[in-house]
């Protein structure tokens, strides 16, 4: 049998570590300090100069200790110097006083309802008008495009965000006829929050162009406030709405020019490509993810390949691999290959075309944080090359970091930055140890290296994602090996289409082609990986998260034998015991079974009849049936959100989900209820307002094969053996008095728990007072005749249909509703869904015929709205009623019955 390759280790540099973390730590404390404090941080910055002198003279046994400690003082020093000097421009001038008025003005302008008809409003003429101003910049980064999210009742509109330098201001000109302020000279980091884009091409704009545009500078926002509209950036001292079009004062430079016609012409190359393709490729080569699917954006995010869907440094490391040679799982590997190897360069030619191809890749791609790492390292390494000396990958890395921190500061509070740092370290300090230890095991070469760097990667940057987003990948490693082998040709022929565009857009196009199979490749990886089960589990949020994974990876580096670089174990069974301990503990904690669940945080409540979830500013209830089984009634404003309430209460058959109204926040998380589960039927109103949102609900149930019905008043429902309900709301046809999409919510009487002592419950959707009026006095539908009366169906393509009620949910194979008796007449309920969140808009004639015993309200943390309203809160106690919010108290259990009614709640982090 053959012997294993030979082991040759070389000892690693770390001298530059200390410095470059200090930069780090200094840079990213001082970014977060006031600028009152930035004198005295100054003097002890300019104090630190002669320490430093008088430890780098001092001789004796000591000394690479004083070296060590005047590195770091001086390094502190400069960082401390450099952040104070780059965030001056951020606290003088015009603009920063306009954004940081002295006084905030109060807001009594502000909406208190939220939306709906009739909604209460503070007077008009009181309401704070924010400074317009007119102002010249320079555009100093690409438009990025921002997606619709859940505002209120409805989506909000894209909107585009451009960083700029404001070098001119002038104020709106004096009324009555004054003269025009002359313009103040200035420096001034910006950003343009661009709301409506169909009056000008925006998101053509090119770094370099110069504008005359005017603007509303929107306030800041407290820190603690939350509310939309403030700004919460670092490095931006205001936010700028444009009003108009912008006037063009000076095009964009040479070398912004030929960059933004490059990518355009890499752009038309792959407009023949198929949707992924076509959007990706761009994507991957110079970080345009403009034509992007979000689903596919979503995809790659899912299985840890989100470094892939925009441009990182291992494009340029693959480009310079090309030129010089050399992989990342090697990088300390000496001389010099690829095309200038095998071209005979000089070392100083080799490093001359390999600086200008670093600049132009930055200045193509544009200056992201993991581009300027890559190129900072890269040119670190070309110098090293050009004098002769052997490239070193971690004192390259070190000082790479060092520099670009002492020339951008922000970079220390940049996640991009610290997570391509990260990636970059486990390649050269794990990497190669791990692909030794798989070497001597007798694995592949290549094998090794990929699973040893991929895993390597995946290790240093996992607890920091989990920072990001609470969640762990279990297919994160296989799909980036699956990925790896169709990223470099993808990269290269890219490259190739991008560079030849300009002259032959036949030739660019017959590349793109080419690339479209690697390509292809990778959206196939990506897509398949987040079906599999794993791809998206939960992990615990925050700081103790973040620990806890790196517990876990430690844990497993030292008790896995293959990752020990061969070395004899010398305590074997202590490993084992780890090793077994993290299999057993690790399924629980991403599993996260609701039995297990409930013994360690005691949710969901033993017992449960019903369970409102804190999912922000919107509704969803669940009303149990049986073991894993729940109806739904709406699914709030946020899938994932959703999905984690349904987890944690451990549902996984949904027979029912009865959507109230096409409203945002209470359909746009249908997508995480159907997330893993089988869903029987939706349930929608009659009213066919919001024609946005339900296309939107219509086109994910034809997704998943789900009947959508239509619900009638009178129609009454029976799931289990402990739960009935009966329609109340809407009346077909409308009424007239009670029109618009807050009014067509579906209400529901519910009976709930044992037949002895049952709980009767009132879910009241976004009802407003004329609605809640009419259904006061309709009261309680009567009996239906023997002979059914036949509902209206919306089959999965979309076309309506006839068919008895209850049978779209028997059709799909659960079974559990059917036709039964209704509830006893309206009276006294113990439980009562408050209308509209908590808004000021209630009847109080029908709040004192239902007198809860319990009132729940669901509405998120600072809202801008003003829910729940003051005086229904107290008009609720006044009643009688224990009012319970999700803002205050999170998620919401009944418990008991109608002789002994209990809450339980259970917080977690704020939803807005």
């Amino acid at each position: 049998m053959l012997a294993a390759p030979p082991l040759v280790h070389h000892r690693t540099d770390y001298r530059l570590l200390l410095p470059a973390c200090t930069a780090w730590a200094v840079a990213a404390a001082v970014l977060a300090l006031d600028p009152d404090r930035h004198p005295p941080l100054l003097l002890a910055a300019l104090a630190a100069a002669p320490v430093s002198l008088v430890l780098l003279a001092t001789k004796g046994p000591r000394r690479s200790i004083h070296r060590l400690t005047a590195a770091v003082l001086l390094t502190a020093a400069a960082a401390a110097t450099t952040t104070v000097l780059h965030t001056a421009d951020l606290h003088r001038g015009p603009l920063p006083a306009l954004a940081r008025p002295a006084a905030p003005p109060a807001a009594v302008g502000q909406r208190v309802d939220g939306g709906g008809q009739g909604a209460a409003r503070q007077p008009v003429e009181e309401k704070p008008v924010n400074p317009e101003i007119t102002v010249e910049l320079t555009v100093t980064g690409d438009p990025k495009q921002h997606g619709s999210h859940t505002q209120g009742s409805s989506l909000s509109r894209p909107t585009l965000t451009i960083s700029a330098l404001v070098t001119r201001v002038r104020a709106a000109p004096l009324p009555q006829g004054g003269s025009r302020p002359p313009p103040i000279a200035t420096r001034t980091p910006v950003t343009l929050l661009v709301r409506s884009q169909g009056d000008y091409p925006w998101r053509q704009l090119t770094p370099s162009v110069e504008l005359e545009l005017r603007a509303e500078v929107l306030p800041e926002r407290p820190p603690a406030a939350g509310a939309a509209g403030g700004r919460s950036r670092s490095d931006s001292a205001a936010l700028l709405v444009p009003q108009g079009q912008p006037r063009v004062i000076a095009p964009p430079n040479l070398p912004q020019r030929l960059a933004a016609h490059l990518r355009k012409g890499l752009r038309d190359a792959c407009d023949h490509l198929p949707p992924d393709t076509r959007g990706l490729l761009p994507g991957l080569v110079v970080g345009d993810v403009s034509r992007l699917p979000d689903d596919l954006a979503d995809a790659f995010r899912a299985t840890d390949l989100g470094h892939l869907v925009a441009v990182s440094g291992a494009n340029l490391a693959i480009v310079l691999a090309v030129l010089v040679g050399g992989t990342p799982s090697e990088p300390d590997t000496p001389g010099r290959g690829g095309l200038a190897g095998l071209l005979g360069l000089s070392f100083r030619t080799t490093a001359l075309l390999g600086t200008a191809l670093t600049l132009a890749f930055v200045t193509v791609c544009r200056p992201d944080p993991s581009v300027l790492r890559a190129a900072a390292t890269g040119l670190i390494g070309l110098l090293a090359l050009a004098t002769g000396r052997p490239r070193r990958g971690v004192p390259a890395l070190a000082g790479a970091v060092l520099i670009l921190i002492l020339v951008d500061p922000y970079l220390a509070r940049s996640y991009g930055f610290l997570l391509s740092v990260l990636a970059t370290a486990g390649l050269l300090v794990l990497g190669p140890r791990w692909t030794a230890a798989l070497r001597a095991r007798r694995w592949p070469h290549h094998l090794a290296a990929a699973v040893g760097a991929t895993a390597a990667a995946q290790a240093f940057c996992s607890p920091v994602t989990v920072l990001l987003a609470p969640r762990v990948s279990l297919v994160g490693v296989p799909c980036n090996l699956l990925a790896e082998i169709a990223v470099a040709p993808a990269t290269l022929l890219g490259f190739g289409a991008l560079a030849v565009a300009p002259f032959s857009k036949g030739t660019a196009e017959f590349l793109t082609d080419l690339a479209a199979l690697p390509v292809g490749w990778l959206a196939a990886v990506a897509r398949r990986g987040a079906e599999l089960p794993g791809a998206e589990l939960a992990w615990p949020a925050g700081a103790l998260g973040a620990v806890l994974l790196v517990v876990v990876i430690v844990s497993l580096a030292w008790a896995v034998t293959p990752l020990l670089a061969g070395r004899q174990s010398r305590h074997r069974r202590t490993r084992a015991l780890v090793a077994l301990v993290v299999a057993l503990l690790l399924p629980l904690v991403l599993l996260r079974p609701p039995s297990v669940v409930r013994l360690a945080t005691g949710w969901p409540a033993s017992g449960w009849r019903l369970a409102m979830c804190d999912i922000g500013q919107g509704d969803m209830t669940v009303l149990p049936v049986g073991p894993g089984t729940a109806v739904v009634v709406d699914a709030g404003p946020d899938p994932k959100t959703a999905d984690a309430c349904l987890r944690g209460l451990g549902v996984t058959r949904i027979p029912l989900l009865l959507l109230t109204h096409f409203h945002a926040d209470h359909a746009e998380g249908i997508p995480g209820v159907l997330r893993g589960r089988s869903v029987g039927a939706i349930e929608v109103t009659t009213s066919d307002e919001s024609d946005g949102e339900r296309s939107r609900v219509l086109r994910w149930a034809a997704g998943g094969g789900i009947p959508v019905m239509h619900a009638r008043r009178g129609e009454r429902r029976t799931a289990g053996a402990e739960l009935t309900w009966e329609v109340l709301w809407p009346t077909s046809p409308p009424a007239s008095d009670a029109e618009g999409p807050n009014n067509s919510s579906i209400a529901i009487l519910a009976v709930l728990g044992p037949p002895a002592a049952p709980l009767r419950v009132a879910l009241l959707g976004d009802l407003e007072p004329p609605a809640q009026s009419a259904l006061l006095a309709l009261g309680v539908p009567p009996p239906p005749s023997p002979a059914k009366s036949p509902s209206s169906v919306l089959e999965p393509g979309g076309e309506p249909s006839t068919q008895l009620e209850g049978r779209g949910i028997e059709g799909a194979g659960l079974g559990t509703i059917r036709s039964g008796p209704g509830p006893p007449g309206v009276g006294r309920v113990d439980v009562l869904k408050v209308a509209h969140h908590g808004s000021a808009n209630q009847d109080w004639s029908l709040m004192a015929a239902l007198r809860p015993r319990l009132a729940l309200i669901s509405c998120g943390v600072g809202n801008p709205y003003g829910h729940p309203a003051p005086q229904t809160v107290a008009g609720l106690k006044a009643l009688g009623a224990t009012v319970v919010r999700t803002d205050s108290s999170g998620d919401i259990a009944v418990l008991g019955d109608s002789r002994d009614l209990a809450v339980a709640t259970h917080p977690h982090p704020v939803h807005g």
